[in-house]
């Protein structure tokens, strides 16, 4: 059975942990490796250099919408490509375990868990704008 007095708060507590993971996610591109240098990762990889730039904007935005709570059940499930395509094109080569070279898929996959459960258990207490549709305002 599920604490309707608790069960917000639960979600705005991994609301606001999915957002600030993606936050980091965003500063290490940005920061770390830099925008250009992300570009270049992206290139060796046979995508083009642009997409870097469209996720590092796509994280931040979706980053903010978490931890603000804007449309967040909808921001959740957005993010979750971007979660695959690393997967896909890096993680998954590399094996299951994160601690292998390259990093391995179980984190990325256990985040796209996180975004999954939130989009369905709902926005979480405090959000500045609940998502609109199919929302229960928990």
């Amino acid at each position: 059975m599920i604490d309707s007095r608790t069960a917000p708060y639960a979600a705005l507590v991994l609301r606001l942990a999915l957002g600030i993971l993606f936050l980091a996610h965003a500063g290490l591109k940005i920061f770390v490796f830099t925008p250009a240098g992300t570009a270049g990762f992206f290139g060796s990889l046979g995508l083009p250099g642009w997409l870097a730039y469209v996720t590092i904007l796509w994280e931040l935005l979706g980053a903010a919408a978490l931890i603000l709570g804007v449309w967040p059940r909808l921001a959740a499930l957005a993010l979750v490509p971007i979660l695959f395509g690393a997967i896909f094109t890096v993680h998954g080569p590399a094996g299951f375990f994160f601690n292998n070279p390259n990093g391995g898929w179980e984190f990325p996959a256990f985040w796209i868990v996180g975004l999954v459960a939130l989009a369905l258990v709902g926005d979480g207490a405090l959000a500045l704008k609940p998502t609109p549709a199919g929302s229960d305002k928990a």
